[in-house]
This record gives C-alpha cells, structure tokens and sequence, in this order.
C-alpha cells in the first residue's frame, strides 16, 4: 500500500496558463521513468491553477521524486512561469484503491 504522498498547489502567472499546462501534460514522460512514484496526477482547478498530486510506497520514493527531473525542470522554470512559489506539502496516505 502506498504511504506516502505529495501536493504540490502551483498558481500560473497571468499570460502563463496554457505554458504550465502544456508543462504539466509533458511531465508525464518523466515521471514514468521513476519506479518509486505509484501514482501521479497533474490536475487543473480554474484557469490558473493547478496542481500536482503523487503517491509513494515509502520516503526513499518520495525523496527521489523531489529530487528528479520534474521538480527540477519545474524549479528552474518558477519565476518565469508561476506567480507564488511552489506550496509543497508532504501527506502520510490513509487509504488508496489503484489499478492492479
């Protein structure tokens, strides 16, 4: 069972809405080269903000995703693209239901 969980809420910049979303639908190639990220969501709420919700079996997954080249590509992009930091905010997962 999954563990562990990251939410990432991100706020686009005025102008900047469709460059983040189109960042967040490529993340997904990324993603799925990491073995320790079991399930992973970008969503979009209004025209402006999004977020990234992830779900790891144990701390080792979790710390390699914050590691990896989404969170990198996103942080060398922030300024330009996002109108606040990141809030990330790491979650213990109480309960899940994912394809088998």
């Amino acid at each position: 069972m999954t563990s562990m969980s990251l939410y990432v809420e991100l706020k686009a910049r005025p102008g900047k809405e469709e460059v983040v979303a189109a960042f967040l639908a490529g993340a997904r190639t990324l993603v799925e080269a990491e073995p320790g990220t079991i399930a992973w969501f970008a969503v979009r709420f209004d025209s402006d903000t999004f977020a990234i919700f992830d779900a790891f079996d144990d701390e080792t997954g979790r710390e390699a995703h914050l590691a990896g080249q989404v969170a990198a590509a996103l942080m060398a992009q922030a300024d330009d693209l996002l109108a606040t930091p990141p809030v990330i905010r790491k979650g213990s997962v109480l309960a899940d239901k994912l394809p088998a």
